[in-house]
């Protein structure tokens, strides 16, 4: 009789601490679901996130934790090995390539204030100052390089033969004035417009810079398709978080900080907005 009194208490305090213990794990799966990691380049999306959107989470009582990646290019291969959980980068255009080459099933969040690429000098005032011979600098990665091309399509300076974006390079530009295109790193326009003539500089290097979007020569009618968003893992896009992430982004408060800060002057503004 001892002995099962003994059994039955040793069953009871077992049970008791394997409740105990599950609903400890319960609560931290329910912890884990209010953290959500965010990646970025140094840029001013990082900015927008920091003062528009981090506030409305963390008053919502979410954990935010936001990681700089030195590249752009590191930032998608983070998102799929699950470092970090959205990605506030990109565009739908260059979302799609990387979907294909590293295997990933990234979707569409959210919209962003997006900043338009821009045909700039510091050596000329006027786009009638081109003649041949002279350089003019673009991204060289395809889908900014394809942009920055369509730029100077718009201007006559140059043809367009490519309309896959994926394939773009710089044998698909054809020269109508004589000038030379040279491809190079997005994030060296700005330091390289020294040396060439004229350079098509990404919004953001440019706002980074604190500099105005509309003191360029041209600035881009951007495609919808080359608009920055924020972009998630595609078997997240039903979970709470990705939910109150959108509806952050789509706020009043956040269109408000925005509308507000001069920095974005210039920029795309979401369509969400325009309710």
């Amino acid at each position: 009789m001892q002995l099962l009194k003994q059994w039955t208490h040793s069953f009871k305090v077992i049970s008791l601490m394997a409740i105990t213990l599950l609903i400890a794990a319960c609560g931290e799966g329910k912890d884990s679901d209010k953290k959500i990691v965010f990646g970025f380049g140094p840029s001013t999306y990082a900015e927008q996130f920091e003062k528009g959107i981090r506030p409305i989470l963390e008053d919502q009582g979410y954990e935010v934790v936001v990681k700089i990646l030195s590249q752009n290019m590191q930032i998608n291969p983070a998102l799929k090995d699950g470092s970090i959980d959205v990605a506030g980068h990109q565009s739908i255009a260059y979302m799609e390539e990387m979907n294909k080459e590293l295997s990933m099933n990234m979707v569409k969040l959210a919209d962003t204030a997006s900043a338009p690429q821009s045909l700039r000098s510091t050596k000329h005032q006027s786009l009638d100052d081109v003649k041949a011979g002279m350089t003019v600098a673009i991204p060289n990665d395809p889908v900014n390089a394809e942009r920055a091309a369509r730029i100077l399509e718009s201007i006559g300076w140059v043809e367009v033969t490519n309309e896959e974006v994926s394939r773009f390079s710089e044998r698909d530009i054809i020269s109508l004035n004589g000038i030379k295109v040279l491809l190079l790193d997005p994030a060296q326009g700005l330091r390289i417009l020294e040396d060439v003539d004229f350079a098509v500089i990404n919004g953001n290097y440019v706002a980074n810079a604190g500099l105005k979007m509309t003191d360029a020569l041209v600035v881009e009618e951007t495609p919808e398709e080359h608009v920055v968003m924020i972009s998630i893992r595609g078997e997240d896009q039903d979970k709470q978080w990705a939910k109150d992430l959108k509806a952050a982004y789509e706020s009043d408060a956040f269109a408000s900080y925005i509308q507000n800060e001069s920095l974005y002057d210039g920029f795309i503004l979401p369509t969400a907005w325009q309710k």
